[in-house]
């Protein structure tokens, strides 16, 4: 048994959303590269994603989306929306982007290793279910979760990237059997995610948003995990675990305000994780557009998840954030006792 199985497709790297687009090829070079500074090299598993099943798809999105991305794709491409391009071959990537995590999840199943982490491209957190956005085409962890719930699993995804995952929210927001955590910017893209966004319906409660100020440091996300995030995960009391593992709260990142380090993301990483046994972790790469951020954040993560010591960023502390942290834990803490 291995201790990190990665997937990722050679697909990924040419779904190409046009020129100097932020979300490109690059981020998977990056990624591979911070593995191969951390010394991970022999240490991890690679397989390679499957197509997803067009049901596994549609049982999160309205068959329209996939319709439309195979149109637009054997048209040789077009524009989703301002931010949101397909090419020729963004379909196929798209489609092993989002069965990356199944087949993670089987061969974890199995036993073969303590976790899986998905490192595909397009990425997935802002993809609706009605509607593709944000870069994302199909939410890839979603369809993951969606497997998982949909065989008994109470899942918990916990969504690191800086920005808001409006799409992971939209399709579970009613859900009981999936709870789900933000840790993101706020007011930023995409202008969702306050904290009195806490479900509806039988998903009430399930829902916790944790919306950080620019400047954020690593020990006021450290702060939100014990004083919200451990008490809500342990009255829902997860099988399984699924991070959304978007870098892009990184201080040097180019299109966020955070000042977090890849230590910063290890130490909260890996609080998550240990949230559940070994076995029923799986990450999926979201954001993350600077490529040294990048390169160190996936090697710092990756080396912990294997029990490697890496770390080529301290961790941080002294920004704003604490009194972010107390709404969001003010707001659950009501909910709790009302339901109670």
């Amino acid at each position: 048994m291995t201790g990190l199985l990665v997937a990722t497709h050679d697909l990924c790297w040419l779904h190409d959303p046009g020129p100097g687009h932020p979300e490109n090829q690059h981020r998977l070079t990056a990624v591979k590269r911070g593995l191969t500074a951390a010394g991970l090299d022999e240490a991890i598993g690679w397989i390679e994603a499957p197509p997803a099943d067009r049901a596994a798809i549609d049982a999160v999105h309205d068959r329209y989306l996939y319709d439309r991305l195979d149109q637009l794709a054997e048209a040789g491409g077009g524009a989703i929306d301002p931010d949101t391009t397909v090419s020729a071959h963004s379909a196929a990537a798209a489609h092993r982007a989002a069965g990356a995590g199944l087949a993670l999840i089987e061969r974890l199943q199995a036993g073969e290793a303590a976790a899986g982490w998905s490192v595909v491209r397009p990425p997935g957190h802002h993809a609706t279910s009605d509607r593709q956005m944000g870069f994302c085409l199909f939410n890839n962890i979603a369809v993951a979760a969606r497997h998982l719930a949909d065989r008994g699993e109470r899942v918990m995804i916990v969504d690191v990237d800086a920005h808001h995952g409006n799409g992971t929210q939209d399709i579970f927001y009613s859900d009981p059997d999936v709870l789900f955590v933000s840790f993101h910017q706020f007011p930023w893209y995409p202008f969702t995610g306050r904290p009195d966004e806490t479900g509806e319906g039988a998903g009430k409660g399930k829902t916790v948003n944790i919306a950080m100020p620019a400047g954020a440091t690593g020990d006021n996300y450290r702060l939100a995990f014990t004083a919200v995030v451990e008490p809500v995960a342990r009255r829902f009391d997860p099988t399984w675990i699924l991070v959304s593992a978007g870098f892009d709260g990184h201080r040097r990142d180019p299109l966020t305000d955070l000042g977090l380090t890849s230590a910063d993301y290890t130490d909260l990483i890996d609080a998550i994780c240990d949230l559940v046994p070994a076995g029923r972790r799986l990450l999926s790469l979201e954001g993350g557009y600077d490529y040294e951020a990048l390169a160190n954040t996936a090697g710092a993560v990756a080396a912990r998840m294997l029990g490697v010591d890496y770390r080529p960023e301290e961790p941080t502390s002294g920004g704003p954030g604490a009194e972010h942290v107390e709404v969001a834990r003010a707001v659950h803490e009501h909910a709790e006792s009302g339901s109670s």
